[in-house]
């Protein structure tokens, strides 16, 4: 399960990438400055681009759906057997984390793309009801390891090729483009620190 993530991609490198695919993003004026995170956890505010008036458009979300005030949120949704019909969204990454361990602290791993200098994972759009009301949020989907996920972890965050990314946005069968990770796609390193934020405890 992902529970943190980073994002070092620069608005120059937002669209350029997407103008590459001819999936051109609208950004609200003006341009976000886009402070390089090198970790992002749940309830934190992160770029997502969703689809919106037939067009790809980037916004800020919180991350985790919460269906009731005090409930954990819901940062990870299984991908199998759904159509996603509704709310899909992508959210970018630079690279993500997994643990492996049972005693504190755990052994972090930081996953990146081998080809890639950053990517987007599959996401699903949603609410998260907090003591300041409802807020609009986002999860992301999980699969199957692939083979470079499955000595750290039992599931991994569904990571889409460039190329799927529209089809993802416009509503494509889900079981066409939600697949786990094709071997050697990923780079794995150990990746130490000294000590967890605070807010990993509500996870």
């Amino acid at each position: 399960m992902c529970n943190d993530y980073g994002n070092r991609i620069s608005y120059r490198q937002y669209v350029e990438g997407f103008s590459q695919l001819k999936l051109p993003v609208r950004f609200d004026p003006p341009a976000p400055n886009l402070e390089p995170r090198d970790e992002i956890w749940p309830t934190e505010i992160a770029p997502v681009v969703r689809w919106a008036g037939g067009a790809a458009e980037f916004v800020q979300l919180r991350w985790g759906l919460i269906a009731k005030l005090g409930a954990k949120p819901v940062i990870n949704m299984r991908s199998e057997g759904k159509r996603f019909e509704q709310g899909r969204c992508l959210v970018p990454a630079s690279h993500y984390f997994e643990f492996t361990g049972t005693k504190s602290p755990k052994e972090r791993w930081k996953f990146v793309r081998s080809n890639e200098e950053w990517f987007c994972f599959a996401g699903l759009l949603g609410k998260a009801m907090t003591k300041k009301g409802e807020v609009p949020a986002f999860s992301l989907l999980t699969i199957a390891p692939g083979p470079d996920t499955k000595p750290y972890h039992d599931r991994e965050p569904v990571i889409l090729a460039p190329q799927l990314w529209r089809a993802w946005l416009t509503g494509v069968s889900a079981s066409s483009v939600l697949h786990s990770s094709e071997p050697g796609s990923l780079i794995v390193a150990e990746s130490p620190r000294e000590k967890a934020p605070t807010n990993e405890r509500m996870i």
